[in-house]
């Protein structure tokens, strides 16, 4: 994997929700994972170059935080190709 991934994590569906159409609105990234972790923890991930992965998150994390409480959120540039098994 050459490209980035990036994430945002809220204690709520709505706000990851908003947070994933900011993300994809923001810049040009694709959603690869939607994942309920559990007791109220939603995570996004995206993937896209460097840049358009850093606009993303950043805007997803503007948008959720207006509704929901924001746990995490990163950017990985161009993690190892090991990371793509646990994806």
């Amino acid at each position: 994997m050459r490209e980035a991934i990036g994430m945002v994590e809220t204690r709520s569906l709505v706000g990851a929700i908003e947070a994933a159409d900011a993300m994809v609105k923001a810049a040009s990234v694709k959603i690869i994972d939607f994942q309920i972790v559990g007791s109220g923890l939603v995570s996004v991930t995206v993937l896209g170059d460097v840049g358009a992965v850093k606009s993303a998150v950043e805007a997803g994390k503007e948008r959720a935080e207006r509704l929901a409480e924001i746990i995490s959120y990163n950017v990985v540039p161009r993690p190892h190709e090991e990371v793509d098994k646990i994806l």
